[in-house]
């Protein structure tokens, strides 16, 4: 019978995956040979079902922020709350602060769910069907337009990792998303190789919190030290990587998504297909995959 789980495992050769249905659907753990390539959630964090402390989480029915938490579309005005304080804005969508059922579960694979019903927004259907092989975890996202009206989507996964002194990100794009104040994201300019990642760099010793567009689709996180790291790889859908590092925090963040971060309340609208919105009439559906492969150094 499907159930909001608690806890599931699963495992498959070296690798091992731990699931948080009840946490917002989120990755617990995900280790290679029993070292961690993401963050994991501690005993802590679980014990208060804080979402911001697990692996990672899912993105629904949009990935990050929207400016002034309101957008208009097809002549309606949808308002959302802030829902990440000390934060102004509404950010990362309504998934990951549920609950999700675990309709599966076996011993490598699940299949999370989670269904929403809200008139004065976004009504959907959500599944993630995780699957783990020896060569890593393939995530299958699914969003179902189950409301009345047509409106925008967009999905994403917001990985954790720990900060290393030796950490390394590669990843290719081919635009960058200028900063706005409170942390939005907005003009879309052609990537500046002074913060470009198409070759292997270390975390910056800045700030950033930026958007880059035109992803190829791959991405790599080493952690030398620990003699492991994890690639992820995104199917067409998934166009965006947002990149979070503050060198005051021991942690950072690599995230697939498909649609740019602010792109629901852009000062043109909708028009810029670059921003990767997908329009889902009622009843219809949009899924895409994501593969998380952990190697050894």
């Amino acid at each position: 019978m499907a159930a909001v789980s608690e806890h599931l495992e699963l495992r498959a050769g070296r690798l091992a995956v731990d699931l948080a249905p009840a946490i917002g659907g989120s990755i617990a753990r995900f280790q290679i040979d029993g070292i961690d390539v993401m963050r994991p959630l501690s005993d802590a964090s679980r014990k208060a079902g804080n979402v911001l402390g697990v692996a990672s989480f899912p993105m629904i029915p949009f990935a990050n922020r929207i400016g002034g938490n309101a957008f208009e579309f097809e002549g309606q005005r949808y308002e959302f709350a802030a829902n990440n304080p000390p934060e102004i804005y509404h950010v990362h969508g309504t998934a990951w602060h549920r609950p999700w059922t675990a309709e599966q579960a076996g011993k490598a694979s699940a299949v999370l769910s989670l269904e929403v019903a809200d008139p004065s927004s976004y009504s959907y259907r959500a599944e993630q069907r995780f699957t783990l092989t020896d060569a890593g975890l393939e995530l299958v996202t699914r969003v179902t337009n189950t409301g009345e009206r047509t409106m925008p989507f967009g999905f994403g996964h917001h990985p954790w990792f720990d900060r290393d002194a030796d950490t390394t990100v590669q990843f290719r794009a081919r635009t960058f998303h200028l900063n706005e104040p409170e942390g939005m994201i907005g003009q879309r300019i052609t990537l500046p190789p002074d913060v470009s990642f198409d070759t292997t760099q270390p975390l910056p010793r800045y700030w950033r919190c930026s958007d880059y567009g035109g992803w190829d689709g791959s991405a790599t996180v080493s952690f030398p030290s620990r003699g492991a790291g994890i690639t992820m790889k995104g199917d067409a859908p998934y166009r965006h990587v947002m990149f979070y590092a503050d060198p005051a925090l021991n942690v950072f963040c690599v995230e697939p998504q498909t649609n740019a971060s602010g792109a629901f309340n852009r000062p043109e609208g909708f028009g810029d297909a670059e921003d990767g919105v997908i329009v889902l009439a009622p009843g219809e559906s949009t899924e895409g995959t994501l593969r998380f492969e952990p190697f050894r150094i």
